[in-house]
């Protein structure tokens, strides 16, 4: 286990338009560790104004020039799902590590009904089946107090199975 923690930091882009998560300290090694990092990003999708609607996020290992030192890449927003603006924003993805589709609790139907203000999310892991390499996911559901709601990681699916997955699987093949 590396002793290297993974750090997120909610930012707004210089346009102020679109928001991202910078990553520090180190890059997430596994399925387990790129969903614990999606439910810290699920946890910041649960303040208030940081997503108007559901959004897809490009991992990405460029960090803009000001961010710190420890920095190794950012989740940027590239786009919502009410219209075709990610499609074209997507394109410039070259392969990246994972894509990340927020839903704010406006956008999310707690799976237990007694939490309120819930937000969920998606982390898809590409993979290239024919060369035996699996897609990987995982999903999360967690309040912005930090309780988990729900989670789950799947190695080995088919995207089209899951509506979440479905949309990331589209936007790579863009």
């Amino acid at each position: 286990m590396n002793s290297i923690s993974i750090g997120l930091t909610p930012f707004k882009l210089d346009d102020g338009k679109r928001n991202g998560i910078l990553i520090s300290g180190r890059w997430p090694e596994s399925t387990l560790e790129w969903t614990q990092t999606l439910v810290g990003s699920v946890r910041i999708a649960c303040r208030p104004g940081f997503l108007p609607t559901t959004t897809v996020f490009g991992v990405v290992e460029d960090p803009p020039p000001e961010a710190g030192s420890d920095t190794v890449g950012m989740m940027v927003a590239i786009g919502n799902v009410v219209d075709d603006s990610f499609v074209e924003a997507g394109k410039f993805l070259k392969n990246p590590p994972a894509l990340v589709m927020l839903h704010p609790p406006s956008q999310t139907r707690p799976s237990l009904p007694e939490c309120s203000e819930v937000a969920s999310g998606c982390v898809l892991l590409p993979g290239i089946p024919e060369l035996g390499l699996e897609h990987r996911a995982g999903w999360a559901e967690a309040e912005a107090d930090g309780t988990v709601v729900n989670l789950r990681n799947q190695i080995g699916f088919d995207p089209n199975a899951d509506p979440d997955t479905a949309v990331l699987a589209m936007l790579l093949a863009a």
